[in-house]
C-alpha cells in the first residue's frame, strides 16, 4: 500500500500461534467482541498466566492477531510467487491464494471477511503487494489504466477478493469459480485482453508455502 510502513515479518512463539489461534475462532463466532483471558485460555488450552506471559496487552488482542495473520500470510503468498516474474500473474495468483484459504480455514477466511476493510493492518496485506505488481504492469503496458488510478484498482482488488471470500465461506461458490471469476473480471477491467485475462486467472495455483518455507525465503530475500 502506498504511503504505508512495511509489515515486519516474524514467527510467533508455539504459546502465541496456540493464542492466536484460538482468539482466531473466537473472533470469527463472536463478530470482534471482547473475549475475556479466562475464556481465551480455556479455548487455547493453556494457563491464564500464559496469555499475560505472552501478550503485550490482551485488551488489543484483536489487533495483535490482526498483525499476526498479516505476517503469517504475506510472508506465505510472496514465498509462493518467488518464481513468478510476470506481475499480473502474481495479482491474480495473490487474489486466488486468499479465496482458497478462505475454503481451507474457514475461521481464518470469517475473520479476514470480518475484519479487513475496518483494520489497517489487514488492509496492509491486501494492498501492499499489489499496488507493487499493479504499477509494474502499468509500466509493462499490461494494463490500460494510468499511475493516479492504482489505489483506486487496488481498493477495487481487497473488495472483490473480500467478496469472493465471502461466498465460499457462506458455501455460495466454490473457491475455485469465486477466485478465478473474481481475477478474470479485475485483469479485464484493467485492459487486460479477454483471453489472455481468462487463461491467467484459470491457470494452476500453486500450493501455499508454509511458514517454514516462507521463512527460508525470507532470509533469502534480506540476504
Amino acid at each position: 500500500m502506498m504511503g504505508t510502513q512495511p509489515i515486519p515479518l516474524g514467527r510467533p512463539s508455539r504459546a502465541r500461534s496456540r493464542i492466536y489461534g484460538a482468539a482466531l475462532r473466537l473472533f470469527a463466532e463472536n463478530g470482534g467482541n471482547a473475549i475475556s483471558v479466562s475464556d481465551l485460555a480455556d479455548a487455547a488450552g493453556i494457563a491464564r498466566g500464559t496469555i499475560y506471559n505472552n501478550m503485550d496487552d490482551p485488551r488489543n488482542l484483536l489487533g495483535e492477531v490482526a498483525a499476526a495473520l498479516s505476517r503469517e500470510m504475506l510472508a506465505r503468498t510472496e514465498a509462493t510467487m518467488m518464481g513468478v516474474a510476470d506481475p499480473v500473474e502474481r495479482i491474480a495468483t495473490g487474489l486466488r491464494l486468499f479465496v482458497r484459504r478462505a475454503h481451507e480455514d474457514h475461521d481464518w477466511g470469517r475473520f479476514m471477511v470480518q475484519f479487513t476493510l475496518s483494520h489497517a493492518v489487514l488492509r496492509g496485506v491486501m494492498r501492499e503487494p499489489p499496488t507493487r505488481d499493479v504499477a509494474q504492469a502499468i509500466e509493462a503496458g499490461r494494463f490500460r489504466i494510468v499511475a493516479a488510478q492504482v489505489p483506486a484498482f487496488v481498493s477495487m482488488l481487497t473488495g472483490t477478493a473480500i467478496a469472493a471470500m465471502n461466498t465460499v465461506v457462506r458455501g455460495e461458490q466454490t473457491w475455485r469459480d469465486a477466485g478465478s471469476n473474481a481475477a478474470e473480471m479485475l485483469l479485464r477491467g484493467a485492459g487486460l485482453p479477454s483471453a489472455e485475462a481468462r487463461r491467467i486467472a484459470r491457470s494452476e495455483l500453486p500450493p501455499l508455502a508454509d511458514e517454514q518455507t516462507a521463512a527460508k525465503s525470507r532470509k533469502r530475500r534480506v540476504a
